[in-house]
């Protein structure tokens, strides 16, 4: 068996390889080729912290595996990331465990990639002007995966603790943008796509602060009860996401598919796009939302790419076990 350590798994993959991972594993969960597992991801009663499992399976890769972690809020004032994980990949033909990795970085930049994916297949291509709620950890791996998809010149920013948003300024600063803290209702005005990342469980952004045209990138919202946007706003937007099942029971679309303003069947999968077979963005007045619910494939994509480099390089620590 193989072990890659947190501590390498920077230098095992970068964020172009990402986006290309999860962009090729959308497109095969929309080809019905891979399948995630149910999640279970539950409060555990202790640290106020979340706790569970996401897995799957990809018959075009055999990339098949579990990642295993959660949210540990207090984990900031010990040093530590709030999110916790580890990624175990099996070998399809046999079931023998084949690699242990780290989890915390993969989280982070598969995460900042299903956005990046959204934005490059729904938003409106002459879009200047990104919009970031939220300003935590994964906030500033969600900025620079932004970047890259269009030729943005200026970042709007909002936090609920606003001495936060240094770390976004700090992220333009190093890609030459110019950055703005503003307040929700010039956010929604001004901006052509917005990020939501955030652990919050009650709506921030309303129909009332934004325009048509815009594209919104949800990602904050992975379990029940989670919420960023009002119900409403999502009921006047064309939904895409990641994997329906999760968008309905854990995301987003959690709530308005819950209030009645939304059915299942008018959420469509992001890897449609990617393949063709949905047209996606339609008019440059549409409102586009990714829900963005994570699923074990998009961990289980790049942490085999993470491993086969680790092998090249000579990086994973062979065990027996």
């Amino acid at each position: 068996m193989l072990i890659v350590p947190e501590n390498k798994v920077a230098e095992l993959i970068n964020t172009a390889e990402c986006f290309s991972a999860v962009e090729n594993v959308f497109a095969s969960m929309a080809s019905k080729s891979a399948n995630n597992f149910p999640v279970v991801r539950e409060a555990i009663g202790h640290a106020d912290a979340l706790y569970g499992f996401k897995s799957g399976f990809d018959r075009e890769t055999l990339a098949l595996g579990v990642k295993s972690g959660g949210f540990w809020p207090g984990n900031a004032a010990r040093g530590l990331v709030n999110h916790q994980s580890s990624i175990f990949l099996f070998d399809a033909d046999t079931g023998r465990c084949r690699a242990v990795v780290g989890g915390n970085l993969i989280t982070a930049i598969r995460t900042a990639a299903a956005s990046a994916v959204s934005i490059k297949h729904l938003a409106r291509k002459d879009a200047k002007t990104i919009g970031m709620i939220g300003a935590g950890h994964q906030s500033a791996f969600q900025l620079r995966a932004a970047l890259e998809q269009r030729p943005f010149d200026r970042v709007l920013g909002w936090n609920v603790e606003p001495k936060m948003l240094q770390r976004l300024r700090d992220v333009a600063d190093e890609r030459g943008v110019a950055f703005e803290a503003v307040g929700l209702d010039r956010l929604g005005a001004e901006a052509d796509v917005i990020i939501t990342i955030t652990s919050s469980f009650a709506p921030i952004l309303k129909a009332s602060h934004i325009r048509p045209g815009i594209h919104l990138a949800c990602m904050g919202t992975d379990t029940r009860g989670k919420q960023e946007v009002e119900a409403e706003l999502t009921a006047s937007a064309i939904l895409f996401t990641d994997e329906i099942v999760q968008a309905v029971t854990i995301g987003e679309c959690q709530h308005a598919v819950a209030a009645g303003l939304v059915s299942q069947d008018e959420i469509a999968e992001l890897g449609a796009v990617i393949n063709g077979s949905d047209p996606g963005r339609r008019s440059d007045e549409e409102i586009t939302l990714f829900d963005g619910t994570g699923v074990g494939l998009q961990d289980l994509a790049v942490a085999t790419r993470v491993v086969d480099r680790a092998i090249e390089t000579g990086a994973a620590i062979e065990v027996e076990y």
